[in-house]
Parts: structure tokens; sequence; C-alpha cells
């Protein structure tokens, strides 16, 4: 695979991933809850685990041909969002000394769920990825070729959502309200991009 189209991936992906999200929104309301950060970052990246799966698969592309499914998909992703910012909205989280930290597989499975659940995943599979892959003469097939930049990407998400989720923690740790105000941000940020893909995807129909 040439060096060249991986470093522009990289470039692309790291822009796409700086821009805050439902996945960022996430780990800062996950970091000042008090939760373990790494664990929810690792239930973001499992859930492009499954987004690199089925590109590598081929199986996205079907998806993203099947309307019905895609709205499906869509709806329930936006949904979910709606439901989570709706509750950070109604208990802003704050640090406060002593207070018990999450269940660890509770971060897990929630930031697997927003990350799986986000149609805009699929499209970044779909729409950006492709176009870094080399179909004729390349030396490794494309499958595989699908699967390094899935990987890169998972990587850039990590590497990415640790230092805001560990920037947050520790900038915010000892100005409570700041960290209310964040987090109330964190929770309309989910409400409009669930109302944002909702709306979006039922306009198609």
């Amino acid at each position: 695979m040439d060096s060249g189209l991986l470093i522009s991936f990289l470039a692309v992906d790291l822009l796409l991933v700086c821009v805050p999200g439902a996945d960022w929104a996430y780990v800062i309301t996950a970091a000042l809850c008090g939760g373990p950060v790494p664990r929810a970052v690792a239930g973001l990246v499992c859930g492009y685990a499954l987004y690199t799966a089925l590109a590598t698969a081929g199986l996205a592309v079907l998806v993203a041909g099947s309307p019905r499914l895609l709205t499906v998909l869509t709806v329930a992703g936006a949904g979910y969002l709606l439901w989570l910012g709706w509750g950070v909205l109604r208990r802003p989280a704050t640090p406060q000394a002593g207070a018990a930290a999450p269940p660890r597989s509770g971060a897990f499975l929630r930031g697997a769920a927003i990350s799986g659940l986000n149609p805009k995943g699929l499209l970044l599979y779909l729409s950006v990825l492709p176009q870094f892959l080399t179909l004729r003469g390349g030396h490794l097939p494309v499958p595989a070729q699908t699967a390094a930049l899935g990987l890169l990407h998972m990587a850039c998400c990590a590497a990415v959502y640790l230092t805001v989720g560990l920037l947050a923690r520790t900038l915010l740790t000892a100005r409570p309200a700041a960290a209310r105000a964040v987090t109330r941000t964190s929770g309309a940020a989910m409400l409009g991009i669930g109302a944002f893909l909702l709306a979006e995807r039922l306009a198609t129909l």
C-alpha cells in the first residue's frame, strides 16, 4: 500500500476525528462523572471495529444500499443519542470527592453503543475510506487495505479521545461550575446530533 495514501488518509482522518461530536461529548461526560476514561474510549473504538469488519467483508456496501436497513440504524442511533443527551441535561455531572465511579462494564457498553449505532460512522467508511484504496496494482488486496485503514482510524480515535478525556478531567475537576457547563454542552450536543440525524434521514423517506 502506498505510503503517500496512508499519510493522506491519516491527515484527513485526524481532521474528522478532531471535530467535536457525540464521541467527544460522551468522553467528556464520562470523565466528569469519575468514570474510567480508557474503558469508555475502548467502547467507542469497539464500535468502530464493527464498521471496520463490515467494510472489510464488503457488507457495509450492502447496508448502505438498503434504505430500509439504513433508516433503522439511523433511527436507533438518533434515538439513543436523544435519550442519552436528555439524561445528561437533566443530571449534569460534576466532579465530587469520594464519589463512587460508574461500573466499568457500563462505560464500555455505552461507548460501544454510541459509536456502533452512529450511522455517520458507516458513511465515513463508505465515502471517505474507499478514496484511499488502490484497486489495481496494489501490493495488498483491497480487503487488507480496508482493514489497515480501519485500524488506523481506530488508533486515531483512541489517541484523540483519550487526550480529550484526560484533559477534561484534569482541567475541570477543580471547577464544578465549569464542569457542569461543559457537561450540559455535551448533553445539548448529543441532542442536537441525534435530532439532526433523525431529521436528515426522515427527510429522505
